[in-house]
């Protein structure tokens, strides 16, 4: 019975190696073939995704899913599906790639591929100007703060943040009453006063900038951690990967990247990247 299970084996395997092959630049193929490029965003995440005044998609993410796009020779679609259905992955052909700020970590890696990081731009703990009660994350404990619904932020308050290839996160507070919501709603709840219904909001520095740029009713107060923002697809297509990788590393080496972090940011995010 031993010997005879090796065939058996054997060809189990090539079953599986062959299945792996015919999944193997699908994506790519897709994408080729068709001539568009099928692109997630989040539509709620000034200046990097939101709908503009023209109703239309606008934003860091947009510029630099448009210059992926152009350089492929295909043309672009958009979309901005719920946060939960992006990062549970299994997109089966629905979306070709994210670039849409996401953070990767353990459980996000287990369904999603991440072939290349884009920008750079930590963690920040934000309160109301008029806040005097919290000076930094240590502070937070027993406190109401307002988070991405389904973001890393939640993760780093649950105190089980792992970002791969990046140094232990520090967890320096207790416990910590966690508001998820759309980020617009937490800073526009945070704006209301201190403590009225959040006491802080955790967000990326280049999105706190710009709120901060919009209304003076905030400040920053202390930088959280490292956060690398990664362009992710979905599992499975090493040559997709692969042609993104190249495609954005094009894009960052002929400057078009900082051109659009500029744009939108007036300064280069792309710049701290390995």
């Amino acid at each position: 019975m031993k010997f005879k299970s090796i065939p058996g084996a054997l060809v189990m395997a090539a079953v599986m190696l062959s299945a792996l092959a015919a999944h193997a630049g699908e994506t790519l193929q897709r994408v080729q073939r068709s001539g568009v490029m099928r692109d997630i965003l989040v539509d709620s995440y000034p200046p990097f995704g939101f709908v503009d005044a023209s109703n239309h998609y606008a934003g860091f993410d947009v510029d630099v899913a448009k210059a992926i796009a152009q350089r492929l020779g295909v043309k672009i679609e958009l979309a901005a599906p719920s946060w939960e259905v992006v990062v549970g992955g299994h997109w089966n052909g629905r979306w070709d790639l994210c670039v849409c700020s996401m953070t990767p970590n353990t459980e996000r890696a287990r369904v999603l591929d991440f072939p290349v990081a884009y920008y750079a731009s930590p963690a920040v703990l934000v309160v109301n100007k008029a806040e005097t009660r919290i000076q930094s994350a240590k502070d937070l404990t027993g406190k109401k703060v307002g988070v991405g619904l389904g973001s890393s932020y939640e993760n780093y308050l649950q105190k089980n943040l792992v970002i791969p290839n990046t140094p232990p996160i520090a967890f320096p507070f207790g416990a910590v009453q966690a508001i998820p919501s759309d980020e617009t709603v937490a800073f526009g709840d945070l704006a209301l006063g201190p403590g009225v219904r959040l006491d802080a909001v955790i967000s990326d520095l280049a999105t706190a900038k710009a709120r901060i740029n919009q209304t003076a009713a905030f400040k920053i107060v202390a930088q959280l951690y490292a956060e690398p923002n990664w362009i992710a697809t979905d599992k499975g297509d090493p040559e997709w990967n692969e042609k993104i990788r190249t495609t954005l590393q094009s894009l960052r080496a002929d400057g078009t990247l900082a051109k659009i972090s500029q744009k939108w940011l007036g300064e280069d995010i792309t710049k701290n990247l390995p």
